[in-house]
């Protein structure tokens, strides 16, 4: 027997590693029978959307996300590594209340512990989620509820303007869309906020690999394997200029990739680094160290393809006939270049920076403890 009916706040905890076993399906199937909450890994954020959205855990994952995981009772995990961007620097303060079930089909992931008496599943995540599927596990409807009136009182804090910017990019997009991510500030601010209507709609990463440029070109591989509707590209300004010559293919084979440039004039990740650690010596990352962007429409429309470069993303709105056509197009949108990545867990100290009021925490928890 996997589950045990003695939990009262269980939650899914869902990795790439459901994707690369076709089970998809069946975590949303188990999801909506069970009502059990199911948060994803970075790289498995497509997992859960529309309304089985919660978040993501780890590093820059949602803070809800990990407030849940500190006030969980049982945690079964799928085709999640869960490395240490995921569970920190220190074991004993992941997930402290709750009994671990690991199910993973790479034994030499397996063969650490995360936490000390966890149970282990050397199979395949489709195998382990018909186990799962066909024991019974009660509703836990009242729980799920908890954590989605926690996360809409969170909803307010840690917002930056680029989680506002690909909110409303999501918000425009169509049901189950095919969505590409470059490497950068933008992947977080994906993985944080780009919550897609439906639940087969695909958002690719990279994840760890931190293959900038990878955006365009995924774009492009993506409508080649899937066809037929267009494919939606979300890059920052670093990683599009790495493969922009890439607009010529997608001229030429007149593929309808929608590419949105989050635009903050900086290598933001990096960037971000020089102004905490390094006094804002922003070697090669900054106009001020050597680094720039040009005209990204002007480029586009030398290509032969339409852009524009709009104000704010609230402009968008004007756009939707181009969102959805059939024809290729680029809007260069405007950030402030002292963008940040919130929230933050410290390394050093497993503290989600930045800290919100303790009355504000103490509700959130409170929210999340109710009997």
């Amino acid at each position: 027997m996997i589950f045990r009916s003695t939990y009262s706040k269980p939650i899914l905890l869902v990795g790439n590693g459901i994707r690369s076993a076709g089970a998809a399906d069946m975590v949303h199937e188990f999801a909506k029978k069970t009502n059990i909450p199911v948060l994803t890994t970075m790289n498995g954020v497509d997992l859960a959307q529309d309304d089985l959205h919660i978040g993501f855990i780890g590093t820059h994952g949602n803070r809800i996300a990990n407030m849940i995981l500190n006030e969980c009772d049982l945690i079964i995990s799928v085709g999640a590594r869960l490395g240490i961007r995921q569970v920190g620097q220190f074991n004993e303060k992941f997930a402290p209340y709750a009994h671990l079930i690991r199910c993973d089909i790479d034994e030499y992931e397996l063969s650490r512990n995360v936490k000390e008496e966890e149970e282990k599943y050397h199979t395949d995540a489709r195998d382990f989620m018909r186990m799962l599927m066909d024991e019974k596990v009660p509703d836990y409807s009242i729980w799920r509820k908890q954590c989605l009136e926690a996360k809409d009182f969170l909803s307010a804090f840690d917002k930056q303007p680029g989680n506002m910017a690909v909110e409303k990019i999501a918000s425009l997009l169509p049901e189950n869309p095919n969505v590409s991510i470059d490497v950068g500030m933008h992947q977080c601010w994906c993985a944080q906020s780009l919550v897609l209507k439906g639940y087969d709609g695909r958002i690719h990463i990279s994840g760890g690999y931190g293959t900038m440029g990878c955006g365009l070109p995924y774009a492009i591989g993506s409508f080649i394997a899937e066809g037929k509707k267009p494919v939606y590209c979300i890059v920052g300004d670093g990683g599009f200029q790495m493969n922009i010559q890439e607009l010529e293919t997608v001229h030429r084979e007149n593929l309808p990739i929608k590419i949105f440039i989050l635009n903050n004039r900086v290598l933001g990740k990096i960037s971000e680094t020089q102004h905490f650690n390094h006094g804002d010596r922003f070697a090669n990352t900054a106009a001020s160290g050597g680094y720039t962007v040009p005209n990204f429409q002007r480029i586009a429309e030398a290509y032969g393809i339409r852009a524009v470069t709009l104000d704010s993303y609230e402009d968008l709105d004007q756009y939707q006939e181009w969102i959805l056509d059939d024809e290729a197009c680029l809007f260069d949108i405007p950030l402030p270049e002292n963008s940040l990545l919130t929230p933050k867990i410290k390394f050093e100290t497993g503290v989600i920076n930045p800290r919100l009021d303790e009355k504000v925490i103490a509700k959130a928890v409170a929210i999340l403890r109710k009997k």
